[in-house]
């Protein structure tokens, strides 16, 4: 699943060549996790002004409204003056006097929704209960410590729980824990002052290293330009079970939590 880095990566890689473009024609094809919400057609004329982000949705701010964009598990953007035909995992694409914004999502649980505003349903609905953003100023070490007091679920699944901090999904989730030295499987609410303070600056730490390397490309990211990221290949961690640890050499182990695949490093990381 494309997580805040690869989200982040392709507003990026887009957000520039896009603005102030005008809305020429929209396509829909296989209905997606949500129903867009107004009729296509009426998006026709409206300009886009920029595009920002809330956790791992792609904000388009238009002159009249706004698209929230989301990946789901497998989907991924492209932007171009012009793209080939359309094929059968093709199913939003918004038509601009810049060039065509593309969704391509093969087992289509990403989205594409319209609002009339952040602060207007459905996108309330969607974004009232994401946490902080991580690499914003809000993010504070200790308030951060005070909120894991109240979880009783492992520190993993907080994380990816998302209302705490936005955006640290199972790839980053696994290698901030390392980079604490922290048990996955450990309850939130024992990690100590120290302990969630040093996990606070892990999680910065790995996800501003992600954007450095353009995010993971695992299955099938990439940029709006069509550009991989690389992070996965410095992975202390993740998908590494069975292989040695990069930092003691002691066997990386695999556990399942959630239904999601956690690795964690047992001598590195303690309970």
């Amino acid at each position: 699943m494309p997580e805040l880095p690869e989200v982040e990566v392709t507003r990026r890689s887009f957000v520039d060549r896009i603005a102030g473009a005008k809305v020429l024609g929209v396509h829909l094809g296989k209905p997606l996790r949500w129903p867009l919400g107004c009729e296509a057609s009426e998006l026709l004329g409206r300009s886009v002004l920029e595009v920002t982000r809330r956790g791992k949705y792609l904000i388009v701010q238009l002159d009249d409204g706004i698209l929230l964009v989301h990946l789901g598990m497998s989907g991924s953007l492209q932007f171009a003056p012009s793209l080939p035909e359309r094929g059968p995992h093709d199913h939003f694409e918004l038509h601009t006097s810049r060039g065509v914004l593309r969704l391509h999502d093969p087992r289509r649980f990403g989205a594409v929704v319209y609002a009339t505003g952040v602060s207007e349903p459905p996108a309330t609905k969607l974004l009232e209960r994401l946490g902080v953003e991580p690499l914003e100023a809000g993010f504070d070490a200790l308030r951060f410590h005070q909120a894991l007091r109240q979880r009783r679920s492992s520190i993993k699944q907080v994380l990816l729980a998302g209302d705490i901090v936005v955006g640290v999904g199972n790839i980053y989730a696994s290698e901030a824990l390392f980079a604490a030295g922290i048990r996955p499987t450990l309850r939130a609410d024992r990690l100590s002052k120290p302990r969630a303070i040093r996990l606070h600056g892990a999680i910065v730490a790995v996800l501003q290293r992600a954007l450095v390397l353009g995010g993971s490309t695992l299955r099938d990211f990439s940029s709006a330009e069509g550009q991989s990221g690389y992070f996965q290949l410095d992975a202390m961690v993740y998908g590494r079970a069975g292989l040695p640890c990069r930092v003691c050499g002691s066997v990386v182990k695999l556990v399942r939590q959630g239904q999601r695949s956690t690795f964690f490093c047992p001598k590195c990381q303690k309970p």
